[in-house]
């Protein structure tokens, strides 16, 4: 049986918050609790990736201090900002003995998901193409880069929204920013890419029509969701991320036995954990790694940061932060006399 090649990733996380209105790097900002970068990261831990460069540039300090425990990642430096295919080529310089397979991902799309990124990985392997590329297609694909197909459905190239005509611009299959390349044909592909753009820069995606003119096989692979290609530019972008993943995470929760009697006015963060039989009433509020325990009763109105709650506990009106409640203790408010109490 014929070993799987190896897998390696580059995250592009060198953007700074000018779009964010904001001195943190973008890729730092939270969603759900947890920066974005992580959300990417954990993915790719999840696809058993063996070596992780994350290029760095605006603000590298801050990034590298918060990930300073993750000792399998190492940092390369953008210093100026030239585009993704220059962001690549940084990134290659710690795979420069790599072997396999890579993946190049942003980090400002923590939407992302193990499976999407899964079913990339595996058409990208069961074809043995030089390169594989996630899409999407979208009603309103103004500012994506556009896909260019062959007769044979292959890739023949990406045009990005800037440089497309108007025919290009008609086309609804988009570029989601999420590549799988064999390492060897990457970087014969970067040797080649030149800013002859608009915005004169060096274009990952020029790495694309690169291959194919040389003879290389380029595949496609569509999601099924596009939020998952959302990249978060501006704090509009950044709350509909939110707004996307709690949704998520709290559907996550209700089908494992969770009850969740009004989701749009509850809040639970990427790290927590909740027992099952465990009623969530409304304008509650999970934040950090709580652990519910199960059957319990937990709001309304009740703010938890960082709390460890035993079985059975009844936890109503009231702020916690970093403590542990006992199993089947009651935190409640005085009540008026002949006021009916929740179940």
């Amino acid at each position: 049986m014929e070993t799987p090649k190896r897998l390696a990733a580059i995250v592009l996380a060198a953007g700074d918050g000018t779009r964010l209105k904001s001195r943190f790097p973008k890729a730092l900002h939270r969603v759900c609790g947890q920066p974005m970068l992580i959300h990417i990261l954990n993915v790719l831990s999840e696809l058993k990736v063996e070596r992780t460069i994350v290029v760095v540039g605006y603000e590298e300090q801050e990034i590298r201090v918060y990930l300073k425990d993750n000792r399998e990642l190492q940092f390369f430096r953008q210093s100026e900002r030239h585009g993704t295919g220059h962001a690549t080529e940084i990134g290659m310089q710690g795979l420069l003995d790599w072997d396999g397979d890579v993946l190049v991902v942003n980090g400002d799309t923590p939407l992302i998901t193990y499976n999407t990124l899964l079913a990339l990985l595996n058409r990208h392997r069961h074809l043995e193409a030089d390169a594989t590329l996630l899409t999407c297609e979208l009603e309103s694909p103004e500012g994506y880069g556009r896909v260019l197909r062959t007769d044979d459905n292959s890739v023949l190239s990406i045009v990005e929204h800037k440089d497309a005509n108007r025919y290009e611009r008609q086309v609804r299959e988009v570029n989601a920013g999420f590549y799988c390349f064999d390492s060897s044909s990457l970087r014969d592909a970067l040797k080649e890419v030149q800013p002859h753009n608009v915005q004169g820069e060096y274009y990952l995606t020029d790495a694309v029509k690169i291959l194919v003119d040389q003879g290389g096989r380029v595949e496609a692979v569509v999601a099924d969701d596009s939020s998952e290609i959302l990249g978060v530019n501006n704090r509009i972008q950044l709350a509909t991320a939110e707004k996307i993943l709690r949704r998520r995470i709290m559907d996550r929760h209700m089908l494992a036995g969770v009850t969740i009697l009004d989701p749009d006015t509850t809040y639970i963060d990427e790290e927590v954990e909740i027992g099952q039989d465990t009623i969530i009433r409304p304008h509650t509020i999970l934040q950090g790694p709580c652990r519910i325990g199960e059957n319990c009763r937990i709001g309304p109105n009740a703010h938890l940061v960082s709390v460890v709650v035993g079985e059975r506990a009844r936890l109503e009106d009231c702020v916690l932060r970093e403590c542990e409640i006992g199993e089947g203790r009651r935190i409640q408010p005085t009540r008026v006399p002949g006021e009916p109490v929740a179940p």
